[in-house]
């Protein structure tokens, strides 16, 4: 079972649909104070349905003690949050002419602030915190099956490889940041600039480096150790997070080489670069 929460123009109704694309039984819209009722009745109904999806509509102060609830009574709960950056909330909601829920004086940064400070402990008891500002309405959808479609065994622990540019903001939705600008950057080398670390001019560039030798190797024994730690103690998703200064070329380069070392030991991590093409 998924219980989704977030902030108002995060992306709630698209999730929605994603997980009815994928075949959930789902319940939009749906107040906190009826979570762990809802949920109990849906999977005990006659025939019970084996997937659902929980939808809240806004904030109530309820959430949280429901979604325990809901944990007391059933198995398998994940539940997911879904944030935005203010000033892309403020754009979504000027786009679309809708109210925020929370604005009753025609301020919409502080609905949106109060809303964020309202729902801390929603996002604090979140199995999967998605911050949907990069992301449009594809790309969520995208997010979503890849968390929520079976990965062929109930212990598996979803584990994602992000790079990023540090100067287009750091990415919420993270476990583990590894800064990669102590390497040296291909963006000032004419014949490199226009390629990506995807490319192998700019992998050779990177990798053969020893300081990026040394780097993947002491990471390597580092996340071999840590994965299986994190996969004990119940953690479905980890995100482990490469910066460099703009996104494209150092961090996509060990962003790669190290979900290539991952897959020698086994791990199955999702490898995405939010900035490359910026």
């Amino acid at each position: 079972m998924a219980v989704v929460s977030g902030l108002s123009g995060a992306g709630r109704s698209v999730a929605a649909g994603a997980f009815e694309d994928l075949d959930w039984f789902v319940i939009d819209n749906l107040p906190g104070s009826l979570v762990s009722k809802v949920g109990d009745l849906a999977l005990s109904a006659t025939g019970g349905y084996e997937r659902v999806a929980l939808v809240m509509g806004g904030y109530d102060e309820e959430v949280t003690q429901e979604i325990e609830a809901l944990r007391a009574q059933v198995q398998d709960v994940r539940a997911v949050f879904l944030e935005a950056s203010t000033d892309v909330l403020v754009r979504r909601y000027k786009s679309t002419k809708r109210r925020h829920p929370l604005d009753k004086e025609g301020n919409l940064i502080d609905a949106i602030e109060a809303e964020r400070h309202n729902l801390a402990p929603a996002r604090a008891a979140a199995d999967l915190v998605l911050d949907t500002s990069e992301l449009n309405p594809h790309q969520l959808r995208e997010r979503i099956a890849w968390h929520f479609t079976d990965p062929g065994s109930d212990s598996s622990m979803r584990l994602t490889l992000l790079s990023f540019g540090y100067k287009h903001g750091l990415p919420l939705d993270v476990d583990l940041v590894f800064d990669c600008r102590f390497l040296p950057n291909p963006h000032w080398e004419p014949d490199l600039r226009p390629l990506s670390g995807r490319d192998e001019a700019i992998q050779v560039y990177v990798l053969q480096r020893p300081a990026a030798e040394r780097f993947l190797r002491d990471l390597e024994g580092m996340l071999l150790h840590l994965l299986p730690e994190y996969q004990d103690e119940g953690k479905s998703y980890l995100t482990v997070a490469f910066g460099c200064t703009g996104g494209r070329h150092r961090s996509v380069a060990i962003a790669e080489r190290m979900a290539a070392i991952l897959e020698g030991e086994g791990w199955r991590p999702r490898v995405t670069h939010r900035d490359i093409d910026r």
